[in-house]
């Protein structure tokens, strides 16, 4: 019966999908599907904008995380907040004031046209490694769930979810993501909220009794200002928290289309401002469910005796769907999984799509709309069979805590995203342009290596802070190829 209840939410989940973009897309063209018509509200935005950094392995590793690192990735979210006024007030004007539809158009304005590809196609194999771990994960779950009890092979679940994703963003590109994304932040909050209250309810307690329980279980310590050497320490986290949000989100296209779709940069800066705060307090309601569903699983007896071979990442639907919890928490569970992983997948699409037909094809120079519409369809499919291949390329892969191999893998592939625009802005020095793929390759390598020598010599784990390293040497590689002054 399981099976058939999962597939009919997503079933009808895409539905309300199909029916959203479909409004959204309605007598789209180019500048829609690429700016969003400069016209969204603000609110929308904002609304957007909660949920967009929220995928799927956000939704099914969050809550899990709580088992071994406790709430520590609020340390990381406070750090989010300070990260979001800087891009409010640092990036945004800049990117409005030089009229741009891809963000990486800056690079080629301040160092050249090699910059600005270098800085595409990091970007472009950020995002496209990043959407599959992510998307991953949750097809994975839904395997475990629907898919492999209905006899069907896991190539089949990713090519027929890739399809419907790559249809409902086809024609209406940026302007059908925030509509949609708008979906999903309700979805998300909604089936988070509820799961919190049946839990809740599960275990006997009342709001005050759920506070208190939460309060004094292990799972909810917040702080770590013990040991500096590990991946938890409090300043690690919050500085890594500022600098990532600004690389993943305030340097990233899939995230800024959203923004930059809004009329003017005070309308947008507002948008996300809003959405950054808002973005702690939705974290938090993750981590309290972690902890609940940690008591849950131990009060009924849930979890496995030895625990170093439990994946944290499968507590939350190990509880949704066991036999004592009615079936209302594994349809939540579900909806806000696809209503996460789904809307995920298609944002990326669309900014892959984006930054490929505009950072790396130029295909808006030539003046000709037909021909540019063409070659975003084009790059829009390519894009959607390249996400689908890399998804089962992964399928080998096996990780009991997506959401730090996300941040990982962001650490390497937005450092010299990060570096690059940190220089332009700050140094006003050209450098020689062509050598700049050679910094950008050369820093995630020497970062690799520090960091696995730091471990080996000093049992020190370098974390999210990897991403400051990283971008600190393509600095200073970039400084090494500034032209002299004539």
């Amino acid at each position: 019966m399981t099976p058939w209840i999962v597939l009919a939410t997503i079933v009808g989940y895409f539905v309300l999908l199909f029916l959203v973009s479909w409004a959204a897309s309605r007598r789209a063209d180019n500048n829609a599907t690429l700016t969003g018509g400069r016209e969204a509200p603000w609110f929308i935005v904002a609304i957007a904008m909660i949920g967009a950094p929220i995928s799927g392995v956000t939704f099914v590793s969050v809550p899990g995380m709580v088992l071994g690192k406790g709430f520590s990735y609020l340390q990381m979210a406070l750090g989010f907040i300070v990260g979001y006024f800087v891009i409010a007030y640092v990036l945004i004007p800049l990117f409005y004031r030089r009229k741009l539809i891809s963000i990486y158009g800056y690079l080629e304005q301040r160092f050249g046209a090699t910059t600005h590809k270098s800085g595409a196609w990091f970007f472009f194999i950020s995002k496209m490694l990043g959407a599959a771990v992510r998307f991953y994960v949750v097809c994975v779950t839904l395997q475990l769930l629907v898919f492999a009890p209905l006899g069907i092979p896991f190539v089949c679940n990713v090519a027929v979810t890739i399809a419907l994703i790559f249809l409902y963003t086809l024609q209406g590109g940026v302007k059908t993501v925030i509509w949609t994304d708008t979906l999903k932040s309700f979805c998300l909050i909604m089936s988070v909220v509820l799961c919190i209250f049946f839990i809740a309810k599960g275990l006997g307690y009342d709001l005050a009794g759920m506070c208190r329980a939460v309060a004094d279980d292990d799972t909810s310590r917040m702080f770590f200002f013990d040991n500096p050497k590990e991946g938890t320490y409090f300043w690690k986290q919050f500085v890594a928290g500022v600098f990532m949000v600004i690389a993943t989100t305030g340097l990233d296209q899939d995230m800024m289309q959203r923004t930059l779709a809004s009329p003017n940069a005070k309308e947008s800066q507002k948008g996300l401002v809003v959405s950054g705060v808002t973005q702690f307090f939705v974290i938090a309601l993750f981590l309290i469910l972690g902890t609940l569903l940690s008591i849950y699983a131990k009060t009924n007896h849930l979890l496995p005796a030895d625990m170093a071979g439990f994946k944290s990442d499968e507590l939350f639907g190990m509880v949704a769907w066991s036999d004592k919890m009615p079936v209302a928490v594994g349809i939540l569970f579900v909806v806000g999984l696809v209503s996460a992983a789904y809307s995920a997948a298609g944002s990326a699409l669309t900014s892959l799509t984006t930054s490929f037909t505009v950072d790396i094809l130029q295909a808006d120079k030539n003046g000709d709309e037909g021909r540019l519409n063409r070659t975003r369809r084009l790059v829009h499919v390519l894009m959607a069979a390249g996400m689908g291949v890399v998804i089962i390329v992964f399928y080998a892969i096996s990780n009991s805590d997506a959401i730090s191999a996300v941040y990982t893998l962001a650490s390497y592939t937005y450092g010299p995203i990060l570096g690059l625009f940190a220089f332009g802005m700050i140094c006003g020095r050209a450098v020689r342009d062509r050598w700049v793929p050679l910094v950008c390759v050369a820093a995630p390598a020497l970062s690799f290596l520090i960091r696995q020598w730091l471990l080996a010599r000093w049992d020190y784990t370098l974390g999210f802070e990897l991403l400051l390293l990283n971008a600190a040497l393509t600095m200073l590689g970039l400084l090494t190829l500034v032209k002299k002054s004539e």
